[in-house]
């Protein structure tokens, strides 16, 4: 019966891409163990995780992602082109509290995995930290003109939070499956949403604030 199961299985290589400190670690340990931990070392080379997942729109087709997280340092990117040369999925990841982590993916990373990877690979672009709002140095449009270019499935990220990960590896599995994969231009919309609601709570801490040191400064003189 597991040899059945096993032969059953389908197998897809994904390889996560970009600049040292953008958070793949990060993000496949979210997707694997659903687990964050703070301060990771940066990959030295690569690692290999793998998880198997069901997807119910295409008939319950199951398939065993076989994720290889590399190197951002420069020193390995000659080693890397090992690994996306025969990837099914590559995820290219930046970080949008970090313009330089974005122009890297523009000058140097997209141009590498269209000359390297194999015609019909699935990509995938991953904002990661979209949790640290006032930190934000890449925009939203940036990113989306960036993977309406490469054709790209665009996710915001962000380990910590648990945010779009899940979505993430689910979309680029669905557009595996089914290249006319289209997803919802709104899948960010609880992110925009979040993001509005943060802002608003902060204007209100700001106000409340003022008013108890106003209200301080009535006590001082009474």
């Amino acid at each position: 019966m597991g040899e059945e199961e096993d032969e059953e299985e389908e197998v897809c290589k994904v390889v996560l891409l970009g600049e040292s400190g953008v958070g793949k670690t990060c993000i496949i340990s979210r997707f694997i163990n659903n687990t964050f931990e703070e301060g990771l070392m940066s990959t030295n080379g690569a690692s290999y995780a793998s998880k198997i997942s069901t997807f119910p729109e295409y008939e319950n087709r199951t398939i065993k992602f076989e994720i290889w997280d590399t190197a951002g340092q420069e020193k390995y990117r000659a080693l890397n082109q090992i690994f996306y040369k025969d990837a099914s999925i590559c995820i290219l990841v930046y970080d949008v509290t970090s313009m330089i982590s974005f122009k890297a993916l523009q000058d140097y990373w997209c141009q590498q995995v269209k000359e390297q990877a194999p015609k019909n690979v699935v990509f995938g672009l991953a904002g990661n930290k979209c949790d640290l709002i006032e930190k934000e140095e890449v925009s939203e449009e940036m990113a989306r003109n960036l993977a309406k270019e490469m054709n790209a499935i665009f996710e915001t990220t962000s380990a910590a939070k648990n945010i779009g990960v899940e979505q993430l590896f689910h979309n680029v599995g669905c557009k595996y499956i089914d290249p006319n994969y289209k997803t919802n231009e709104d899948s960010t919309s609880d992110v925009k949403q979040r993001k509005l609601s943060e802002k608003k709570i902060k204007k209100n801490i700001k106000l409340d604030d003022k008013n108890n040191k106003d209200v301080n400064k009535k006590k001082k003189c009474c």
